[in-house]
C-alpha cells in the first residue's frame, strides 16, 4: 500500500508528541531526527530531507508550536504544510493548446509502464469530453505498437501507426497531421524508451520534440524505484525540459522516496499517479490528498470522486425507490457488490478513511475471495430467488451450495448477512421520508 512504511514511521512518532502537554527544544529535536531517519529509510533524497527537517524545525520551535495548548497538532500541521510544499503545492493540470490539437509526449525508460500510462491518460482525457489520439511512435521494442492498439481498444481510443516504418519522427508528424484532419484535439505520443538513458535516446527524442513541438512532455517513472526514479527524472528533465511526471505503481510503493523527492529535485509538477493495473487506475496527483494519506489523516475526496465516477447514477436512483417500497434483492444485493468492484480494492478503499493506518489493515478481515464466493452463490440462484420470490428452503440452499462449488454453511452465513441488511434497509427507508435522500446528489452506494 502506498506510504505504509513512511507513515506508519510518522504515526509513531507524533504518537510519542501527543503523550506530552508541553514541548521543550529536546522534544521537538528528538522527534525531528525521527521524522527524518523515517524519510530516509522512505529513500527520500538527502537534500530534500535536509531541506524538509530543516524547514520543519525552524517553524516548530517559534511561539506558534512552544506557547500552543496542543503542540503536537501544530507540529503535525507544519508537516503536513511542508510535505504539500515539497510535493508541490497543489494539483497541475494538463497544458491545453488555444490551437487543437494539444500535443502530448510521453516519454520513459522500459519497464516504467509508459504504453499502458499513454491509453490510461486518454482514457481519461475521454472522460473529461476530449478526443484523444494515440500515435504509436516506439518502432523498437517488439510489439509496442501492437500493445497501444490492444489498450486502445479496450478504452474505445484511436491509435496511429504506420506499419513497417522505423522513422519514429516521421510517423509523430504524421500522426499529428492525421489528428487535425480527423478533429482530434488531443495527440499522445508513444516514444521508445530504453533500458538505460543513452545518447541514441535522447536524440531521437529531442527529434521528435522539434517535429511536432509538444504542449506537454510528461515522464512516466516507476515510484517503486525510489531514488532511481528522482534520478532518471533529472537526467530526462536536463535533457528535455519535461513539463511534469506521472508516477506509475504508486500504490504499491510502500516507502514513497519518488513522490516526495521529484517534484523538489526537478523543479517539475508530478501531474499524475498509476494507482492500480486498471485501466482506469490513473489519477491527478494531488499533494494536499496524498500528504493527508502519509500522515494517516485519510482522503475523503479522492474516495467520493471515485465512488462518483464508480456508481451508477441511475442504477442508484432506481434502488432508492426499491428501499422506499422495501424490496431489497439479492438481484440489488449483486449489483451493489459490482459498483464497489469498480472503485477498486477494499484495502484501497479503506486506506482513504481518516484513521485508518497500515497496521489496522493488516489485521482487518479483508478477504477478497469473499466477494466472489457470495457472486457465485447468487449467480447460482434462479431468478425467482434472487428476487426473493421463492423461499430458500434446506433443498434449494443444498442445490445453491452446489451450483456454485460452495457449502451450505456459506450460503446460510449469506443469507443470514443479507436478512440483516433487509432490515436495516428498511430502517434506512423509513428514515428517508422524514430526511429526504441519503448520500451527496442523490446517489447512495452500499457495502456488503
Amino acid at each position: 500500500m502506498a506510504f505504509e512504511s513512511l507513515s506508519e514511521k510518522l504515526q509513531k512518532t507524533f504518537k510519542k508528541l501527543r503523550g506530552k502537554g508541553k514541548l521543550s527544544e529536546k522534544d521537538i529535536k528528538d522527534a525531528m531526527r525521527e521524522v527524518k531517519l523515517a524519510l530516509l529509510e522512505a529513500d527520500v533524497n538527502f537534500k530534500v530531507v535536509k531541506e524538509f527537517i530543516k524547514n520543519v524545525s525552524e517553524r516548530s520551535v517559534g511561539a506558534e508550536v512552544m506557547e500552543s495548548l496542543t503542540p503536537a497538532q501544530q507540529i503535525i500541521k507544519i508537516v503536513n504544510e511542508e510535505l504539500i510544499a515539497t510535493m508541490g503545492g497543489s494539483e497541475q493540470k494538463i497544458n491545453i493548446s488555444p490551437k487543437p490539437p494539444t500535443v502530448i509526449m510521453m516519454a520513459g525508460l522500459q519497464g516504467a509502464g509508459k504504453t499502458t500510462t499513454s491509453a490510461k491518460l486518454g482514457g481519461l482525457l475521454k472522460k473529461q469530453g476530449k478526443r484523444p489520439l494515440l500515435c504509436a511512435c516506439d518502432v523498437y521494442r517488439p510489439a509496442a505498437v501492437k500493445q497501444l492498439q490492444v489498450v486502445g481498444e479496450k478504452l474505445d481510443l484511436p491509435v496511429f501507426s504506420i506499419e513497417g516504418s522505423r522513422d519514429a519522427v516521421d510517423i509523430a508528424k504524421k500522426g499529428l497531421a492525421h489528428a487535425a484532419k480527423h478533429s482530434n484535439d488531443v495527440l499522445i505520443i508513444d516514444v521508445a524508451g530504453r533500458l538505460h538513458i543513452d545518447e541514441e535516446l535522447m536524440d531521437e527524442l529531442r527529434r521528435i520534440k522539434a517535429a511536432v513541438e509538444p504542449d506537454e512532455i510528461l515522464l512516466v517513472v516507476d515510484a517503486m524505484t525510489g531514488q532511481d526514479a528522482v534520478n532518471v527524472a533529472e537526467a530526462f528533465n536536463n535533457e528535455l525540459d519535461i513539463s511534469g511526471v506521472v508516477l506509475t505503481k504508486l500504490d504499491s510503493d510502500t516507502r514513497g522516496g519518488a513522490a516526495l523527492s521529484v517534484r523538489a529535485v526537478t523543479q517539475k509538477p508530478i501531474k499524475f499517479c498509476g494507482m492500480g493495473e486498471k485501466l482506469t487506475d490513473l489519477e491527478v496527483f494531488h499533494p494536499d490528498r496524498m500528504a493527508s494519506r502519509i500522515l494517516g489523516m485519510g482522503d475523503m475526496l479522492s474516495l467520493i470522486e471515485k465512488a462518483e465516477s464508480a456508481l451508477d447514477a441511475k442504477r442508484a436512483e432506481e434502488l432508492e425507490k426499491k428501499l422506499r417500497a422495501q424490496k431489497f434483492t439479492f438481484s440489488d444485493f449483486l449489483e451493489q457488490m459490482d459498483q464497489m468492484k469498480n472503485m477498486g480494492s477494499m484495502s484501497q478503499i479503506l486506506s482513504m478513511l481518516p484513521g485508518v493506518n497500515a497496521k489496522a489493515l493488516e489485521n482487518a478481515d479483508i478477504d477478497e475471495s469473499r466477494m466472489v464466493k457470495i457472486e457465485a452463490i447468487i449467480k447460482s440462484m434462479t431468478a425467482r430467488e434472487r428476487d426473493c420470490e421463492d423461499k430458500l428452503t434446506p433443498s434449494r440452499r443444498a442445490r445453491i451450495a452446489a451450483g456454485s462449488g460452495t457449502e451450505i454453511s456459506d450460503v446460510n452465513s449469506l443469507v443470514k448477512q443479507f436478512e440483516q441488511m433487509q432490515k436495516m434497509m428498511k430502517q434506512l427507508s423509513g428514515g428517508m421520508g422524514k430526511f429526504g435522500r441519503f448520500g451527496r446528489k442523490g446517489r447512495m452506494g452500499f457495502p456488503f
